[in-house]
Protein backbone atom coordinates (compact mmCIF):
# COMPACT_ATOMS: atom_id res chain seq x y z
CA UNK A 1 0.00 0.00 0.00
CA UNK A 2 1.36 3.41 -0.97
CA UNK A 3 1.21 6.24 1.53
CA UNK A 4 2.75 9.67 1.95
CA UNK A 5 5.44 10.07 4.58
CA UNK A 6 6.62 13.49 5.76
CA UNK A 7 10.26 14.28 5.01
CA UNK A 8 12.56 15.40 7.81
CA UNK A 9 13.33 18.48 5.73
CA UNK A 10 12.20 19.77 2.31
CA UNK A 11 13.87 18.11 -0.66
CA UNK A 12 16.04 20.52 -2.63
CA UNK A 13 16.15 18.05 -5.52
CA UNK A 14 12.37 17.88 -5.81
CA UNK A 15 12.14 21.65 -5.46
CA UNK A 16 13.90 22.00 -8.82
CA UNK A 17 12.72 18.73 -10.38
CA UNK A 18 9.04 19.51 -9.69
CA UNK A 19 8.65 22.12 -12.50
CA UNK A 20 10.39 19.80 -14.98
CA UNK A 21 8.10 16.95 -13.97
CA UNK A 22 5.06 19.24 -14.33
CA UNK A 23 6.14 20.26 -17.84
CA UNK A 24 6.68 16.63 -18.87
CA UNK A 25 3.25 15.63 -17.55
CA UNK A 26 1.67 18.61 -19.31
CA UNK A 27 3.17 17.49 -22.62
CA UNK A 28 1.83 13.95 -22.13
CA UNK A 29 -1.53 15.37 -21.09
CA UNK A 30 -1.53 17.52 -24.21
CA UNK A 31 -1.25 14.43 -26.43
CA UNK A 32 -4.25 12.97 -24.63
CA UNK A 33 -6.23 16.20 -25.08
CA UNK A 34 -5.52 16.30 -28.83
CA UNK A 35 -6.57 12.67 -29.20
CA UNK A 36 -9.76 13.30 -27.19
CA UNK A 37 -10.61 16.21 -29.52
CA UNK A 38 -10.24 13.97 -32.56
CA UNK A 39 -6.92 15.44 -33.72
CA UNK A 40 -3.73 13.61 -34.60
CA UNK A 41 -1.63 13.93 -31.38
CA UNK A 42 1.66 14.10 -33.29
CA UNK A 43 0.34 16.81 -35.62
CA UNK A 44 -1.14 18.65 -32.65
CA UNK A 45 2.21 18.53 -30.84
CA UNK A 46 3.99 19.85 -33.94
CA UNK A 47 1.57 22.72 -34.44
CA UNK A 48 1.32 23.67 -30.78
CA UNK A 49 4.93 23.33 -29.64
CA UNK A 50 7.16 23.39 -32.74
CA UNK A 51 5.51 25.91 -35.06
CA UNK A 52 6.14 28.81 -32.63
CA UNK A 53 9.91 28.26 -32.86
CA UNK A 54 10.30 27.29 -36.51
CA UNK A 55 12.16 30.42 -37.75
CA UNK A 56 13.59 33.77 -36.67
CA UNK A 57 10.29 35.64 -36.94
CA UNK A 58 8.51 32.97 -34.90
CA UNK A 59 11.22 33.15 -32.24
CA UNK A 60 10.93 36.94 -32.12
CA UNK A 61 7.17 36.60 -31.54
CA UNK A 62 7.88 34.15 -28.73
CA UNK A 63 10.25 36.64 -27.05
CA UNK A 64 7.72 39.44 -27.60
CA UNK A 65 5.02 37.41 -25.82
CA UNK A 66 7.41 36.49 -23.01
CA UNK A 67 8.42 40.11 -22.31
CA UNK A 68 5.39 41.22 -20.23
CA UNK A 69 5.34 37.84 -18.48
CA UNK A 70 8.95 38.30 -17.35
CA UNK A 71 8.28 41.79 -16.02
CA UNK A 72 5.09 40.88 -14.16
CA UNK A 73 6.51 37.63 -12.75
CA UNK A 74 9.77 39.06 -11.39
CA UNK A 75 7.82 41.79 -9.58
CA UNK A 76 5.39 39.25 -8.12
CA UNK A 77 8.23 36.95 -7.07
CA UNK A 78 9.74 39.65 -4.85
CA UNK A 79 6.51 39.97 -2.89
CA UNK A 80 5.75 36.24 -2.86
CA UNK A 81 9.10 35.57 -1.19
CA UNK A 82 7.93 37.66 1.75
CA UNK A 83 4.43 36.09 1.76
CA UNK A 84 2.95 39.27 0.27
CA UNK A 85 0.32 37.88 -2.09
CA UNK A 86 -0.20 40.36 -4.89
CA UNK A 87 -2.83 38.77 -7.17
CA UNK A 88 -3.68 42.02 -8.95
CA UNK A 89 -0.80 42.38 -11.41
CA UNK A 90 -3.37 42.37 -14.22
CA UNK A 91 -4.91 45.60 -12.91
CA UNK A 92 -1.49 47.15 -12.27
CA UNK A 93 -0.54 46.22 -15.84
CA UNK A 94 -3.58 48.12 -17.13
CA UNK A 95 -2.94 51.20 -14.98
CA UNK A 96 0.66 51.29 -16.18
CA UNK A 97 -0.64 51.21 -19.75
CA UNK A 98 -3.12 54.01 -18.94
CA UNK A 99 -0.45 56.22 -17.34
CA UNK A 100 1.95 55.73 -20.27
CA UNK A 101 -0.87 56.44 -22.74
CA UNK A 102 -1.71 59.66 -20.91
CA UNK A 103 1.88 60.86 -21.42
CA UNK A 104 1.87 59.84 -25.10
CA UNK A 105 -1.43 61.65 -25.77
CA UNK A 106 -0.32 64.73 -23.84
CA UNK A 107 2.80 65.13 -25.98
CA UNK A 108 0.82 64.37 -29.16
CA UNK A 109 3.01 64.55 -32.27
CA UNK A 110 6.07 65.80 -30.39
CA UNK A 111 9.31 64.14 -31.45
CA UNK A 112 11.12 64.96 -28.21
CA UNK A 113 13.55 62.33 -26.96
CA UNK A 114 12.08 62.79 -23.48
CA UNK A 115 8.68 61.33 -24.38
CA UNK A 116 9.67 57.67 -24.11
CA UNK A 117 11.57 57.99 -20.78
CA UNK A 118 8.59 59.91 -19.39
CA UNK A 119 6.30 57.06 -20.49
CA UNK A 120 8.55 54.50 -18.79
CA UNK A 121 8.45 56.45 -15.52
CA UNK A 122 4.69 57.01 -15.83
CA UNK A 123 4.04 53.31 -16.50
CA UNK A 124 6.01 52.22 -13.43
CA UNK A 125 4.40 54.92 -11.29
CA UNK A 126 0.89 54.01 -12.49
CA UNK A 127 1.32 50.34 -11.63
CA UNK A 128 2.89 51.16 -8.26
CA UNK A 129 0.10 53.63 -7.40
CA UNK A 130 -2.54 50.97 -8.09
CA UNK A 131 -0.62 48.46 -5.93
CA UNK A 132 -0.40 51.07 -3.14
CA UNK A 133 -4.16 50.74 -2.55
CA UNK A 134 -4.02 47.13 -1.23
CA UNK A 135 -0.77 48.00 0.59
CA UNK A 136 -2.48 50.85 2.43
CA UNK A 137 -5.58 48.82 3.24
CA UNK A 138 -3.48 45.88 4.47
CA UNK A 139 -1.16 47.90 6.70
CA UNK A 140 -3.81 50.35 7.97
CA UNK A 141 -6.94 48.18 8.26
CA UNK A 142 -5.51 44.63 7.97
CA UNK A 143 -7.53 44.03 4.79
CA UNK A 144 -6.58 40.90 2.83
CA UNK A 145 -4.28 41.97 -0.02
CA UNK A 146 -5.31 38.94 -2.09
CA UNK A 147 -8.95 40.00 -2.25
CA UNK A 148 -8.27 43.73 -2.56
CA UNK A 149 -5.70 43.42 -5.35
CA UNK A 150 -7.91 40.94 -7.22
CA UNK A 151 -11.05 43.11 -7.01
CA UNK A 152 -9.07 46.13 -8.23
CA UNK A 153 -8.44 44.26 -11.50
CA UNK A 154 -12.11 44.67 -12.42
CA UNK A 155 -12.06 48.33 -11.41
CA UNK A 156 -9.07 48.82 -13.72
CA UNK A 157 -10.88 47.08 -16.59
CA UNK A 158 -13.89 49.36 -16.22
CA UNK A 159 -11.62 52.42 -16.00
CA UNK A 160 -9.85 51.49 -19.25
CA UNK A 161 -13.20 50.89 -20.96
CA UNK A 162 -14.48 54.27 -19.82
CA UNK A 163 -11.38 56.01 -21.22
CA UNK A 164 -11.40 54.35 -24.66
CA UNK A 165 -15.17 54.64 -25.06
CA UNK A 166 -15.19 58.17 -23.69
CA UNK A 167 -12.64 60.98 -23.28
CA UNK A 168 -9.70 59.26 -25.00
CA UNK A 169 -11.65 57.73 -27.88
CA UNK A 170 -10.07 58.35 -31.29
CA UNK A 171 -12.49 60.58 -33.26
CA UNK A 172 -11.08 59.13 -36.48
CA UNK A 173 -11.17 55.53 -35.28
CA UNK A 174 -14.47 54.51 -36.93
CA UNK A 175 -16.12 54.25 -33.51
CA UNK A 176 -13.72 51.55 -32.27
CA UNK A 177 -12.82 51.69 -28.54
CA UNK A 178 -9.25 52.87 -28.95
CA UNK A 179 -7.10 55.97 -28.61
CA UNK A 180 -5.17 57.73 -31.32
CA UNK A 181 -2.05 55.96 -32.56
CA UNK A 182 1.08 57.11 -30.73
CA UNK A 183 3.67 59.31 -32.40
CA UNK A 184 6.94 57.64 -33.39
CA UNK A 185 8.74 59.22 -30.43
CA UNK A 186 6.26 57.48 -28.10
CA UNK A 187 6.91 53.95 -29.42
CA UNK A 188 9.69 51.57 -28.45
CA UNK A 189 12.40 50.98 -31.08
CA UNK A 190 12.66 47.54 -32.67
CA UNK A 191 15.44 45.19 -31.58
CA UNK A 192 15.44 43.08 -34.77
CA UNK A 193 14.49 44.66 -38.09
CA UNK A 194 11.59 42.96 -39.86
CA UNK A 195 10.08 41.70 -36.60
CA UNK A 196 7.90 43.18 -33.85
CA UNK A 197 10.40 42.51 -31.06
CA UNK A 198 11.00 45.86 -29.37
CA UNK A 199 13.31 47.36 -26.75
CA UNK A 200 10.92 46.30 -24.01
CA UNK A 201 12.57 42.87 -24.18
CA UNK A 202 15.87 44.45 -23.10
CA UNK A 203 14.04 46.23 -20.28
CA UNK A 204 12.60 42.89 -19.15
CA UNK A 205 16.04 41.25 -19.12
CA UNK A 206 17.40 44.19 -17.12
CA UNK A 207 14.50 43.80 -14.68
CA UNK A 208 15.36 40.12 -14.22
CA UNK A 209 18.97 41.02 -13.40
CA UNK A 210 17.85 43.78 -11.03
CA UNK A 211 15.34 41.42 -9.41
CA UNK A 212 18.03 38.78 -8.89
CA UNK A 213 20.38 41.35 -7.35
CA UNK A 214 17.64 42.69 -5.08
CA UNK A 215 16.46 39.27 -3.86
CA UNK A 216 19.89 37.69 -3.43
CA UNK A 217 22.42 40.49 -2.97
CA UNK A 218 20.66 43.25 -1.03
CA UNK A 219 19.89 43.70 2.66
CA UNK A 220 16.25 44.54 1.86
CA UNK A 221 15.92 41.36 -0.16
CA UNK A 222 17.43 39.37 2.71
CA UNK A 223 14.88 40.84 5.13
CA UNK A 224 12.06 39.90 2.78
CA UNK A 225 13.33 36.32 2.44
CA UNK A 226 13.56 35.98 6.22
CA UNK A 227 10.04 37.38 6.60
CA UNK A 228 8.73 34.80 4.14
CA UNK A 229 10.64 31.79 5.45
CA UNK A 230 10.63 32.51 9.20
CA UNK A 231 8.14 35.17 10.23
CA UNK A 232 8.89 34.72 13.96
CA UNK A 233 12.62 35.22 13.36
CA UNK A 234 11.89 38.35 11.31
CA UNK A 235 9.77 39.81 14.12
CA UNK A 236 12.47 38.94 16.67
CA UNK A 237 15.08 40.69 14.52
CA UNK A 238 12.90 43.80 14.39
CA UNK A 239 12.10 43.66 10.67
CA UNK A 240 9.07 45.83 9.90
CA UNK A 241 6.18 43.74 8.53
CA UNK A 242 4.48 46.87 7.18
CA UNK A 243 7.62 47.84 5.27
CA UNK A 244 7.78 44.37 3.70
CA UNK A 245 4.17 44.67 2.55
CA UNK A 246 4.70 48.09 1.02
CA UNK A 247 7.94 47.07 -0.66
CA UNK A 248 6.55 43.82 -2.04
CA UNK A 249 3.40 45.39 -3.45
CA UNK A 250 5.00 48.56 -4.82
CA UNK A 251 7.80 46.71 -6.61
CA UNK A 252 5.32 44.21 -8.04
CA UNK A 253 3.04 47.02 -9.18
CA UNK A 254 5.89 48.99 -10.75
CA UNK A 255 7.09 45.94 -12.72
CA UNK A 256 3.56 45.19 -13.94
CA UNK A 257 3.11 48.86 -14.88
CA UNK A 258 6.30 48.71 -16.93
CA UNK A 259 4.89 45.67 -18.73
CA UNK A 260 1.71 47.60 -19.51
CA UNK A 261 3.73 50.52 -20.80
CA UNK A 262 5.69 48.17 -23.07
CA UNK A 263 2.48 46.72 -24.47
CA UNK A 264 0.95 50.04 -25.54
CA UNK A 265 4.26 51.55 -26.67
CA UNK A 266 5.29 48.38 -28.46
CA UNK A 267 3.13 46.12 -30.65
CA UNK A 268 -0.16 47.96 -30.05
CA UNK A 269 0.95 51.59 -30.47
CA UNK A 270 -2.25 52.75 -28.75
CA UNK A 271 -4.55 51.92 -25.84
CA UNK A 272 -7.61 49.71 -26.49
CA UNK A 273 -10.10 47.92 -24.29
CA UNK A 274 -8.24 44.69 -25.12
CA UNK A 275 -4.95 45.82 -23.59
CA UNK A 276 -5.22 43.20 -20.83
CA UNK A 277 -4.47 39.74 -22.23
CA UNK A 278 -4.25 37.84 -18.97
CA UNK A 279 -0.51 38.49 -18.56
CA UNK A 280 -0.89 39.48 -14.92
CA UNK A 281 -2.68 36.24 -14.01
CA UNK A 282 -0.42 34.04 -16.15
CA UNK A 283 2.61 35.65 -14.45
CA UNK A 284 1.52 34.06 -11.15
CA UNK A 285 2.01 30.62 -12.74
CA UNK A 286 5.29 31.80 -14.28
CA UNK A 287 6.61 32.97 -10.91
CA UNK A 288 5.90 29.62 -9.23
CA UNK A 289 7.06 27.46 -12.14
CA UNK A 290 10.25 29.56 -12.10
CA UNK A 291 10.60 28.93 -8.35
CA UNK A 292 10.61 32.67 -7.60
CA UNK A 293 14.08 32.74 -9.15
CA UNK A 294 15.10 35.18 -11.89
CA UNK A 295 16.63 32.56 -14.21
CA UNK A 296 13.74 30.18 -13.59
CA UNK A 297 11.29 32.98 -14.40
CA UNK A 298 13.10 33.60 -17.70
CA UNK A 299 12.63 29.96 -18.73
CA UNK A 300 9.06 29.79 -17.41
CA UNK A 301 8.15 32.97 -19.31
CA UNK A 302 9.33 31.41 -22.55
CA UNK A 303 7.28 28.29 -21.80
CA UNK A 304 4.15 30.30 -21.02
CA UNK A 305 4.64 32.41 -24.17
CA UNK A 306 4.91 29.15 -26.11
CA UNK A 307 1.51 28.10 -24.72
CA UNK A 308 -0.04 31.42 -25.74
CA UNK A 309 1.29 31.26 -29.31
CA UNK A 310 0.61 27.52 -29.53
CA UNK A 311 -3.04 28.24 -28.81
CA UNK A 312 -3.13 30.72 -31.68
CA UNK A 313 -1.47 28.18 -33.98
CA UNK A 314 -3.94 25.47 -32.94
CA UNK A 315 -6.81 27.82 -33.71
CA UNK A 316 -5.42 28.57 -37.16
CA UNK A 317 -4.25 25.12 -38.29
CA UNK A 318 -6.30 22.64 -36.21
CA UNK A 319 -9.58 24.55 -36.02
CA UNK A 320 -9.48 24.47 -32.21
CA UNK A 321 -10.62 27.35 -29.99
CA UNK A 322 -7.91 29.75 -28.86
CA UNK A 323 -8.84 28.87 -25.28
CA UNK A 324 -6.94 25.60 -25.73
CA UNK A 325 -3.90 27.50 -24.42
CA UNK A 326 -5.77 28.01 -21.13
CA UNK A 327 -6.23 24.24 -20.91
CA UNK A 328 -2.47 23.76 -21.13
CA UNK A 329 -1.86 26.53 -18.58
CA UNK A 330 -4.31 24.85 -16.23
CA UNK A 331 -2.65 21.46 -16.69
CA UNK A 332 0.75 22.99 -16.00
CA UNK A 333 -0.45 24.54 -12.74
CA UNK A 334 -2.32 21.36 -11.72
CA UNK A 335 0.70 19.12 -12.29
CA UNK A 336 3.02 21.62 -10.59
CA UNK A 337 0.87 21.68 -7.45
CA UNK A 338 0.73 17.88 -7.48
CA UNK A 339 4.49 17.50 -7.94
CA UNK A 340 5.19 20.06 -5.21
CA UNK A 341 3.66 17.67 -2.67
CA UNK A 342 6.81 15.56 -2.97
CA UNK A 343 9.01 18.43 -1.79
CA UNK A 344 7.73 17.84 1.74
CA UNK A 345 6.56 14.22 1.43
CA UNK A 346 7.80 10.96 -0.05
CA UNK A 347 5.93 7.86 -1.18
CA UNK A 348 6.43 4.75 0.92
CA UNK A 349 5.30 1.22 0.14
CA UNK A 350 3.88 -0.46 3.24
CA UNK A 351 2.40 -3.93 3.55
CA UNK A 352 -1.20 -4.13 4.72
CA UNK A 353 -1.42 -4.69 8.46
CA UNK A 354 2.15 -3.52 9.04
Amino acid sequence: MLELEARAEPSRLMSWASPLLAVALMLVGGLVVFAALGKDPVEGFRVFFLNPVKDLYALSELLLKATPLMLCAIGLAIGFRANVWNIGAEGQFMLGAVAATGVALYFGDSQSALVLPAMVLAGAAGGAAWAAIPALLRTRFNANEILVSLMLVYVAQLFVSWLVFGPWKDPDGFNFPQTRMFAEAATLPMVIEGTRLHFGFAIALAALVAGYAFMNRSHAGFRMRVAGEAADAARYAGFSAARMIWLGLLLGGAAAGLAGMGEVAGPMGQLTDKVASGYGFAAIIVAFVGRLNAFGILLASLLMALLYIGGEQAQQYLNLPNSISMVFQGMLLFFLLGADVFIHYRLRLRRRGA
